[in-house]
């Protein structure tokens, strides 16, 4: 059976367990809590999604655009991100262990309390992005852009010593 999902629509809940969803226009998508455990989302536009608490392991999202989505909460254990274009997007307190997300684009992501424990961000551009408290043991970090997280660490080693 076949169903057409479209732009916005209200997936709250929903079980879509290994979906394919390949290239699916979910922009604006209410997904708060759904199932989404090895779904297929290669490609996929999740433009400002709510994915608050959605379960998302072992998820494909390779290439998403996930700009501006809403993941607070979300667990993403060993999701494949490689190359998911992330701006903006808020993942608070979500659990990226696992994860993969090798040349992701992070730009002023928020990961405040995240989970990523060995998870992979080689080659991940991560300017301006908030790692706050987030757990990065074991992540690898290969050619990635630190600048910006090595200078909030900088400045906030520098005030704790004022």
């Amino acid at each position: 059976m076949e169903y057409e999902i479209k732009p916005g629509a209200n997936l709250y809940r929903a079980n879509l367990e290994k979906a394919y969803l390949y290239g699916a226009d979910l922009k604006g998508a209410d997904l708060r809590g759904a199932n989404l455990y090895r779904a297929n989302l290669q490609g996929a536009d999740l433009r400002g999604a709510n994915l608050y608490g959605a379960d998302l392991k072992g998820a494909y999202l390779k290439g998403a655009n996930l700009k501006e989505a809403k993941l607070s909460g979300a667990d993403l254990y060993r999701a494949n991100l490689e190359k998911a274009y992330l701006y903006r997007a808020n993942l608070k307190i979500a659990d990226l262990k696992g994860a993969d997300l090798k040349g992701a684009d992070l730009y002023r992501a928020n990961l405040e309390g995240a989970d990523l424990y060995r998870a992979n961000l080689e080659g991940a551009y991560l300017k301006g992005a908030n790692f706050e408290g987030a757990d990065l043991r074991g992540a690898n970090l290969k050619g990635a852009d630190l600048d910006d997280i090595l200078q909030d660490a900088f400045m906030k080693l520098k005030e704790k010593k004022h």
